[in-house]
């Protein structure tokens, strides 16, 4: 191989990135904050996790947790109380 001295015959390629994925821990039957149904909320826990190939490795922050209204799908972070339920 003519050129190719010292270092690598071939380029390398690493893919690493984050993946975020929701679990839907329980379901709760509450008053939707944005449009005030009494509706079933889930409740869902968010692990963000660091990837090497698209393989998750390791969390890169705490678990969060998080609302879903059934009804109008909005989407917002649990306060302390509706967290507690699960």
């Amino acid at each position: 191989m003519a050129g190719l001295t010292g270092g690598y015959p071939f380029p390398m390629f690493l893919l690493f990135g984050l993946r975020s994925k929701d679990h839907m821990v329980a379901t709760r039957t509450m008053v939707c904050e944005v449009c005030g149904w009494n509706v079933p909320q889930a409740v869902l826990k968010r692990t963000t996790k660091f990837t090497l190939f698209f393989i998750p490795l390791f969390p890169v922050r705490p678990s969060r947790t998080f609302l879903q209204c059934q009804h109008c799908s909005a989407f917002r972070p649990a306060d302390a109380h509706a967290a507690a339920l699960r």
